[in-house]
């Protein structure tokens, strides 16, 4: 992608869609890019008065579209997936330039991730059953559409994450008022305007702005449903302001992942394996492995490949090829990482790799892997959310497993090991919703849609994919006839 035809997708206005058409906002916010720390695009700052527009113009489009039939739902989300995939390159650009990650990763969330979602709920089969038929009465289950549903939307892959609840929900016949997050709002902008022309009026609207757009959203009685992505905390304030008006929620929170390496686990294989989760967008995935817990047996030969395998990881611009790590993706993520790695640092854990921030402009940390760490560390206690993993020893499985458990996270987790029927043993006893044998996150089973996703305790209310996220964005109602 040339640095003019960048500049070019830069200069073009980006605008919200409310009700069909493009709209801007008496206030805009500036979009920053983390790898040069300068402002690269200004975005709409939505208004309350827009928010209502956006309503209105969901509630009168689900008049009708709750009534349209699957057929023409399918025809318009297959043409949606094609449209994007078609425009992936400049998506992905922009996803470059405001979040960070490489080109190339940025493309594959354009081009197959996000299209992957609206192509598979749209095959997803929302049949009506009945329960009882007999000479007396005839029952029946249907799942009928809740209505408005507004969709709040990560920074860590915000084409990806928009589309897979944009599609289970009008897949179900809803309407979606989709908010992007301020710190990556610009491809999420610019798919709505190309998108638009697919679908009725106000069957999806794009409205851009900080934390307050998403507190009227939470409050509004007129939004029936909140589909939320971010972090447990933002996560439990959705939840006490949707209260009053009893909305449906999905929220897909935190997790502090943890990996838990048997004795007779395969170092050298394990260990890439182990990097590319921690690591992968430079550490910016809910469900990284976080947490690695190593039998004593292995821990100093885990702890080498691990520096082994990271040396390989180029840190830089997303925009240059060579890179497999880019920037964080803002100021507030960075200092976090900053903050965690000098604690564990000050506590006398060892840097193995990594530890500073490179020099220069841009929010860049090399992956960090740091031992001899124990539990009361903020660095194993909290969710980090970047490229720091601490490795802990442990004695015996038992521990191992209560210390992965003692977290008000669980969402996902993994055994290492090569036995693996006794992998999978362990990992039953897992505390999350996501349990890998040998991998951690893994593609392309790790976001395949026909998979649900969410996680234990803190780590959200529902699941996003799988025919269970789909019935999510329904109600079930029983039609009961006497005959």
């Amino acid at each position: 992608m040339s640095n003019t035809r960048i500049e070019a997708l830069l200069e073009a206005p980006f605008v919200m869609t409310i009700d069909g058409t493009s709209v801007t906002a008496p206030k805009t916010l500036g979009v920053i890019n983390p790898a040069t720390e300068e402002v690269i695009a200004e975005c709409p700052d939505a208004t309350e008065a827009q928010l209502e527009a956006a309503i209105r113009g969901a509630r009168a489009a689900f008049a009708s579209w709750s009534q349209t039939s699957f057929e023409e739902r399918r025809e318009i989300m297959l043409g949606m997936a094609d449209r994007v995939a078609a425009a992936a390159r400049d998506l992905g650009s922009l996803i470059t330039a405001e979040q960070g990650k490489p080109f190339a990763a940025a493309v594959t969330e354009c081009e197959s991730m996000g299209p992957g979602s609206l192509r598979g709920f749209s095959e997803m089969e929302l049949a009506s059953e009945v329960l009882i038929d007999d000479d007396a009465r005839r029952v029946e289950l249907h799942h009928r559409p809740l209505g408005v549903v507004a969709a709040i939307v990560a920074w860590n892959y915000p084409v990806h994450t928009a589309l897979q609840k944009i599609a289970p929900a009008i897949w179900a016949g809803n309407t979606v008022i989709l908010k992007p997050s301020p710190f990556t709002p610009l491809a999420t902008l610019r798919m709505m305007e190309q998108l638009r022309d697919l679908m009725p009026p106000g069957v999806v609207q794009t409205l851009s702005g900080g934390h307050e757009m998403g507190r009227w959203l939470s409050a509004h009685p007129g939004i029936a449903k909140i589909s939320f992505t971010g972090s447990t905390p933002t996560g439990r304030h959705i939840m006490a302001s949707s209260a009053e008006s009893l909305k449906h929620l999905t929220l897909e929170l935190g997790g502090n992942d943890a990996g838990i390496v048997l004795p007779d686990a395969d170092v050298e294989a394990a260990a890439p394996m182990i990097a590319q989760s921690a690591f992968n967008n430079c550490g910016q995935v809910c469900h990284a492995l976080k947490r690695l817990f190593v039998h004593r047996s292995r821990y100093a030969e885990m702890c080498d490949a691990l520096v082994r395998a990271v040396s390989t990881m180029h840190v830089g611009d997303g925009m240059e090829e060579s890179t497999r790590l880019g920037p964080l993706a803002n100021r507030m993520q960075f200092e976090i990482i900053d903050r965690l790695v000098t604690d564990a640092r000050d506590r006398g854990a060892r840097i193995l790799c990594g530890g500073e921030p490179l020099e220069g402009a841009g929010y860049f940390y090399p992956p960090t892997i740091v031992a001899d760490i124990e539990e009361g560390a903020p660095l194993v206690d909290e969710e980090q959310f970047g490229p720091a993993l601490p490795v802990l020893c442990y004695e015996t499985v038992d521990e191992a497993v209560e210390r992965a458990n003692a977290s008000d996270k669980g969402l996902s987790g993994s055994v290492w090991t090569a036995d693996t029927e006794a992998g999978a043993r362990v990992a039953a006893r897992l505390e999350c919703g996501t349990a890998w044998i040998n991998q951690h996150s893994a593609q392309p089973t790790a976001n395949h849609v026909s998979i649900p996703f969410g996680g234990f305790k803190a780590s959200g209310v529902g699941r996003e994919r799988g025919l269970l996220g789909l019935l999510a964005y329904t109600q079930p109602q029983v039609i009961n006839l006497r005959k």
